[in-house]
């Protein structure tokens, strides 16, 4: 069955008060102000967060944000695009907390103001990195939630993943962008998200080409070493080629990841 675009929604995230911030709301930026956008699905209590790439230094907004949320509206999904504050020691206390508030933030604000049975999240490449963040870190809340709202997305995504803040695996350009130039070795483990995978962790499908030199294979490999070692439900979808950055269409592959992605989301909901 296919449905279509209804309407577009663009939200605030924090209306008065944004935590972390230097600034109040009214002096930052439109580049420093996280914000929402809204797909509205059709007959569909199941929804995603979308959390697009850009290194932790812009966000990829159109070909993994925008495009990914109408393919799933074409799936029946409801569709959330997250616009994430970029770590800037300039507007933030803590650099490295800003953009995993704001996607806790995003969980909290679906659950409130929505009423649906299932809320996933999707990230790609740094956008990886925080969607497992919040696939990881989910009780350790980093906003007000004085009601108490889950912050665990029901099922993950992670396509050309940062995973790990090692320097034999990551991608420096996120990793010196979040963390800095000299980081801690708490926050290196912190934010080396293959380690901290739980019990809890959601369902996850990974996604990666094993010729990806920005972002290499080995990201996703770990972490599906730690959703195992978790008895976490997973499975991996790669392609010999492809590189990084390609999105919903790998241009050296006729096969789509997401097709695979959408009967594997099928499958873990009967299951």
């Amino acid at each position: 069955m296919s449905y279509y675009l209804l309407a577009q929604e663009k939200v605030v995230l924090y209306p008065t008060e944004i935590p972390n911030s230097k600034q109040d709301i009214s002096s930052l930026s439109e580049e420093d102000t996280p914000v929402l956008y809204k797909y509205d699905g059709i007959f569909s209590k199941k929804a995603v967060l979308i959390i697009p790439g850009g290194g932790y230094a812009r966000v990829a907004l159109q070909h993994e944000g925008h495009d990914v949320a109408k393919a799933f509206n074409a799936h029946g999904y409801n569709a959330f695009v997250l616009y994430y504050r970029l770590p800037k020691d300039a507007t933030m206390v803590d650099r490295k907390y800003g953009p995993l508030q704001d996607a806790q933030r995003a969980m909290q604000f679906i659950r409130t103001h929505y009423e649906l049975e299932e809320v996933g999240v999707l990230g790609f490449s740094a956008g990886g990195h925080l969607a497992a963040s919040l696939s990881t870190h989910f009780d350790d809340v980093k906003i007000e939630n004085i009601k108490q709202i889950p912050l665990r997305p029901d099922f993950s995504v992670l396509v050309y993943p940062v995973i790990s803040m090692e320097d034999a695996y990551t991608h420096k350009g996120s990793k010196n962008n979040l963390l800095g130039a000299q980081p801690a070795a708490a926050d290196i483990t912190y934010f080396s998200l293959d380690k901290q995978v739980n019990k809890g962790t959601p369902p996850t499908f990974l996604v990666h080409a094993k010729d990806d030199k920005a972002v290499v294979f080995e990201n996703a490999m770990l972490y599906q070493e730690g959703l195992r070692r978790s008895g976490v439900k997973n499975d991996i979808f790669i392609y010999d080629t492809g590189g990084h950055g390609f999105g919903l269409n790998n241009a050296t592959d006729s096969r789509k990841w997401a097709d695979a992605m959408f009967e594997w989301l099928e499958k873990v909901d009967s299951e």
